[in-house]
């Protein structure tokens, strides 16, 4: 095995209360919090008119609101101990849109939002705060989207995926690239070419971005 020791605990990320536990436990048991990763999430994809309540409730619970509150329980101790660092997971999906995936995007961006939001302030209490936006990642996640609208086809996503990055990134690349990031306080944090372009066109040529999309709506649809 590699150096260090490492627990693992079961946890419901939209449990405030069970969250802000296991924060504090830690700091309890270590006497500090050097990192705090928030980096839960479910995928959602499917045309707008199909989506119900459902899908952004949990969205909106699990992607935005458990970083929020994971990150509320970790700054209460590094702003007292005036060290650590926060880093939030967001996606290529919080700075560009993706058509037939609203509530991902939705609440990605609003993830790149609050982070960058809190960052300004939280640099006077010596905390750092960053958010990670890779490009398309080999995980479970891109294969099993939340509860698929009717009009989902299996497989399709990974499909459209490689259209716009045709290797998908390790883990080990995105995981090691946070770290590098925290490590030198980017703010925002992009892994992988095509994230790095895609953001840059986002900024300079949205109408690239915007034709990019209805297209891959058109695509969706068939």
């Amino acid at each position: 095995g590699g150096p260090g020791r490492a627990t693992a605990r079961v946890l419901d990320v939209t449990d405030r209360i069970a969250l802000t536990d296991l924060v504090d436990g830690t700091v309890r048991m270590h006497g500090r919090l050097d990192l705090m990763c928030n980096n839960a999430g479910i995928l959602f994809t499917g045309p707008f008119a199909e989506l119900t309540e459902r899908h952004w409730d949990n969205a909106l619970a699990v992607n935005l609101r458990a970083v929020v509150d994971g990150t509320a329980a970790a700054y209460r101790h590094m702003a007292r101990a005036g060290q650590g660092a926060i880093l939030n997971t967001g996606s290529l999906a919080g700075l560009i849109p993706g058509a037939s995936m609203t509530p991902y995007v939705t609440s990605k961006y609003a993830v790149v939002g609050f982070t960058q939001a809190l960052r300004a302030e939280a640099h006077r209490a010596g905390v750092r705060v960053c958010v990670l936006c890779p490009g398309f990642t080999e995980t479970p996640l891109i294969d099993a989207p939340f509860e698929p609208t009717a009009s989902y086809r299996s497989g399709s996503f990974r499909t459209n995926a490689r259209l716009l990055q045709p290797r998908l990134m390790t883990p080990e690349r995105v995981a090691l690239a946070a770290l590098e990031g925290v490590a030198k306080n980017h703010g925002v944090i992009t892994v992988g070419a095509s994230a790095a372009v895609l953001s840059r066109a986002q900024r300079f040529a949205p109408k690239v971005i915007e034709v990019g999309n209805r297209v891959h709506a058109w695509r969706s649809s068939r």
